[in-house]
């Protein structure tokens, strides 16, 4: 298919900004591969080699000793805390079994932490969240630093998880790189009435038991979370970004179908090494066309917020400069082909049966807004990914056509028939700063809002305001110093159910924060990622309580309607932290706050 003229010209646009850049990593990468063809394993001192397989099995130890038999570190994120990683518990030994069986070797290298947001959210915890990413980022560099490996796969699926390994994956380059999802739970409680419950326990209408009985009910077992947040939307970009084998991100876990496609994707890992005939390393995977297709896939399905920040910090590693220009330039042309909570009521599940990945990505393809001769681990360019797997008698995955209609266009539509023609984020400047707001589940006569400020420092004092019935009226909720560098920039997903109960009254309300929001917010208009941020001298930090405030996601706007005098003579506002910078581990994060970077650059504490 012909690429439409417009993904080509952002494509180069990106491609020309990050020449020197990506030029340095690629040369960089080369430099280690060659290095390693050069010097396999058996070029370690002995030493070094019998360390590394001291602890093998016996024939796995023969190959190891050998030096010839390509070997695959597995980087975890496993713990029985996380529904999504819970079932990662079975996958070393399925993947050792397989490498075995290929006539190669897998070994644990390392594990990396996974918190849960959902049991964090609201809590203190919440702080650390988007600081694991890096740490991830960290410890994945160091289960890589044995050099002991010819490829690597990849356990994690949810919110900074996924990022925090690619960006781990991408400084070992040369490596080829396979990411195994585990799937999303089977379907429980409708997101939708789940939603209801929180609302009506916002308002003191029904009580805490209700609640849990209403939450456990939505998450009741392994699996990801079935709404359409940030770690579903990290199993898309892994698929359309081609680290995944096709058709594989939804399939439910502990199934036979799921089992067979993690022993698959261990065979293929081992096919892509330096030592076959097909080397695959990740660098080479995830180029800036890589990056357009994905963003494309994230505007296509409504995706998580949190990946204008990811995805920014994820090709900075690779030498690929993404600004939230771009992400602006490629809504305006995708058009948004996917209904999935919080953008409407169905989960993934539903998503999965109406066509899925397979669905999508034909849909995108045909219509030119996908690159399709792009690298990926399966090794047929994108076009590989319009099939989906099946089992044989024999336990095998075969591969067969996926399907060329949607099952249900309630769900997933073709590019003739979008839901909206444009993605459902859009990028906010003005002279509070620059933001995101997501769009595709807000009601059109919503996005534009325009009220009195109402400044809060967090969101427990919003709480306490909604509470007390103090919040009447219309009003836009600042809630400010939610940075990285005030507290970790923590998703602030507390605020929904007051914010949405308050606009369900008729209220017309909106919420401006230089904090995150969950992959699953959706109905309240919300201008997030306000940068720069309020504890960086931000323009958010002059905002007083009654300033006439306009978020327009009509034309991109997010402006203080303070005369520009007065705007400009205001002292920003300081705020005490030092609460947010210790306890819960907070304090060992003193040089991670220092060091961060702004949202639009990936947040980040690298470069």
């Amino acid at each position: 298919m012909t690429i439409q003229a417009r993904i080509g010209e952002i494509t180069e646009r990106i491609t020309r900004r990050s020449h020197d850049e990506r030029s340095r990593y690629l040369d960089r990468i080369d430099a280690a591969g060659e290095a390693a063809a050069k010097m396999p394993r058996k070029g370690l001192g002995c030493a070094n080699q019998a360390h590394a397989f001291a602890g093998c099995a016996p024939a796995d130890k023969a190959l190891l000793h050998g030096g010839r038999a390509p070997n695959i570190g597995i980087v975890t994120a496993y713990n029985d805390m996380l529904s999504a990683h819970q079932p990662y518990e079975r996958f070393p030994e399925l993947i050792r079994e397989a490498a075995r069986a290929a006539g190669g070797t897998a070994q644990v290298a390392g594990g990396v932490p996974a918190m849960c947001d959902g049991v964090t959210q609201g809590e203190t915890g919440m702080e650390l969240s988007l600081f694991s990413r890096d740490v991830i980022a960290l410890g994945t560099a160091v289960a890589l630093s044995h050099q002991t490996f010819d490829a690597a796969v990849y356990l994690g699926i949810c919110d900074k998880i996924v990022p925090g390994l690619v960006m781990g994956a991408l400084s070992f380059g040369h490596l080829p790189a396979v990411f195994i999802p585990a799937g999303p739970m089977t379907s429980g409680l409708p997101n939708e009435d789940k939603a209801k419950i929180r609302q009506l326990h916002a308002e003191g209408k029904v009580g805490r038991e209700a609640l849990l009985e209403a939450e456990a009910k939505a998450y009741h077992g392994p699996g990801t979370c079935t709404f359409y947040g940030t770690a579903n939307t990290n199993q898309m970009l892994m698929e359309i970004m081609g680290l995944h084998l096709p058709g594989v991100s939804f399939i439910n876990p502990n199934t036979p179908l799921r089992d067979a496609v993690t022993r698959e994707a261990t065979r293929r890992a081992l096919e892509i090494t330096a030592l076959g005939n097909d080397y695959t390393p990740i660098g080479r995977v995830l180029d800036e066309r890589a990056f357009v297709n994905g963003i494309v896939g994230l505007h296509a399905t409504g995706g998580s917020t949190n990946h204008t920040i990811h995805l920014v910090a994820m090709a900075a590693v690779a030498g690929i400069r993404l600004t939230w220009d771009d992400f602006a330039a490629l809504a305006e042309i995708t058009p948004l082909l996917a209904r999935i909570y919080p953008n409407g009521r169905a989960d993934v599940n539903h998503f999965h049966a109406a066509g899925g990945m397979g669905l999508l990505i034909r849909e995108l393809l045909e219509a030119g807004l996908l690159h399709e001769d792009v690298r990926t681990i399966h090794g047929h360019g994108l076009r590989g990914y319009l099939t989906e797997p099946g089992l044989a008698e024999d336990g095998r995955v075969i591969w067969r056509d996926g399907p060329a209609r949607s099952g249900d266009p309630a769900i997933l539509r073709g590019v003739a028939e979008p839901f909206q023609a444009t993605g459902g984020l859009r990028v906010l400047d003005g002279n509070i700063g620059r933001a995101v707001i997501k769009t595709s589940a807000v009601a059109a006569e919503r996005h534009v809002i325009e009220a009195p400020a109402r400044v809060f420092h967090s969101q427990e004092a919003l709480q306490a305001a909604f509470k007390a019935g103090q919040l009447t009226g219309d009003f836009i909720a600042v809630v400010r110093f939610q940075g990285p560098k005030a507290n970790g920039m923590p998703e602030l997903h507390k605020l929904m159910p007051p914010l949405g109960v308050l606009q369900d009254r008729g209220q017309r309300v909106a919420l401006v924060t230089d904090g995150r929001l969950s992959g699953a917010s959706g109905k309240v208009p919300s201008a997030i990622h306000v940068t720069p941020e309020a504890a960086d001298g931000g323009w958010i930090a002059r905002i007083r309580d009654g300033d006439i405030i306009r978020v327009d996601a009509v034309q991109g706007h997010l402006q203080a309607l303070v005369d520009a005098a007065e705007w400009q003579a205001r002292e920003p506002v300081q705020a005490d932290l030092a609460a947010s910078h210790v306890g819960i581990g907070r304090e060992l994060f003193s040089a991670f706050r220092a060091s961060v970077g702004r949202a639009d650059a990936g947040a980040a504490i690298f470069g």
